[in-house]
């Protein structure tokens, strides 16, 4: 150990109690420098080892720092043991801070009216993952294998026989699997296709699915007052609803539905292609073979479903011509919907 040394660690051990913030981190301090194993201690059993004729200067210069330092811990106790005396909680004389009003995104203001208007209905909230298996996501609904959605191209597969889900249809086979009728569930979600994203499409989108099955007798009639109803309280009272006759796998009859559109009440504009309608969803009675997958007997239960674009219907209700407008989280955007 030398002089030099030494004094180093004289240093070192002073900084150490300045820059302590606490009672508890000064103690820490106190205890590595002069507790029974610290730096001190051990110093002073060192003192054998210095040569002879610098031992008297060692021995000076280790009591000169080691008053020092035991002046400096009491000095910081003292200081760090003194409350701090602060000014008062709230100064009155200060500005106040504006906050900006946070509010839903119009995709999650359509879903929560949407819920709201079928929770009117007796429909629940169902909710399933968006990893799915190809069982409920195609084989159940009565999906050919040829079928183009089971191509690479059309769906987002991935390993083990799994892939992202390219509807929330697969939830209504959860719920039918596990669940004997009545079912009334509407299905909220995101869905996953590979689209290439323009104004108006995206590989990435949210759907909400409706199912209603009873033992009872439930007709197409029931379907479309139910989605005419649903139209008037989303749209306004004003609003048409045309039914045409299409072909889905998982339904028999199937039917597109249309709103009349409301930009231009039905009369032609650019939006609606001056048709003076605006497809908004999918719908008919359930397939019976649907009911054989989930173990229902189809002689026995009746029902329908349909499902819609909660995009489409947020671009039209809110007038947006771009659905990318939805995703890129532009505050000057968003604004709008506050």
């Amino acid at each position: 150990m030398t002089l030099a040394e030494l004094e180093k660690m004289g240093g070192e051990a002073m900084a150490s109690a300045t820059g302590a913030a606490d009672l508890a981190a000064l103690d820490q301090v106190r205890v590595g420098y002069f507790g029974r194993n610290g730096l001190i201690p051990a110093l002073v059993k060192q003192m054998k080892d210095v040569p002879a004729e610098d031992r008297p200067a060692f021995g000076k210069r280790l009591n000169a720092w080691r008053g020092d330092l035991e002046a400096l811990l009491e000095a910081r106790k003292a200081e760090l043991a003194t409350p701090v005396t602060r000014g008062p909680a709230f100064d009155g004389s200060l500005p106040g801070r504006w906050h900006g009003t946070g509010a839903a995104h119009p995709i999650s203001q359509v879903i929560e009216a949407v819920a709201s208007i079928f929770a009117k209905l007796g429909f629940s909230v169902a909710d399933g993952p968006d990893i799915e298996n190809t069982f409920n996501n195609f084989t159940a609904l009565n999906t050919a294998p040829h079928h183009p959605s089971m191509d690479a191209a059309d769906t987002f597969w991935l390993d083990n026989d799994r892939l992202l889900r390219t509807q929330t249809s697969p939830v209504q086979i959860r719920v039918m699997t596990s669940h004997q009728p009545p079912v009334r569930i509407i299905t909220p979600g995101r869905c996953y296709r590979r689209d290439t994203t323009d104004a108006t499409h995206s590989a990435n989108f949210h759907q909400v699915e409706g199912l209603y099955v009873d033992t009872r007798p439930v007709s197409l009639a029931d379907l479309k007052s139910t989605l005419a109803h649903f139209a008037r309280e989303m749209m306004g009272p004003d609003v048409g609803v045309r039914f045409r006759p299409h072909f889905f796998p998982f339904t028999e009859p199937s039917v597109e539905v249309d709103f009349s559109c409301h930009v231009c009440s039905g009369q032609g504009c650019r939006v609606c292609k001056m048709s003076g309608w605006i497809e908004i969803a999918g719908a008919g009675m359930v397939d019976p073979r649907v009911y054989r997958f989930v173990g229902y007997d189809p002689e026995s239960v009746y029902g329908y479903a349909f499902g819609m674009g909660v995009e489409r219907i947020a671009m039209i209700k809110y007038g947006i011509k771009d659905i990318r407008s939805l995703y890129e989280n532009d505050v000057r955007f968003l604004g709008q919907f506050a």
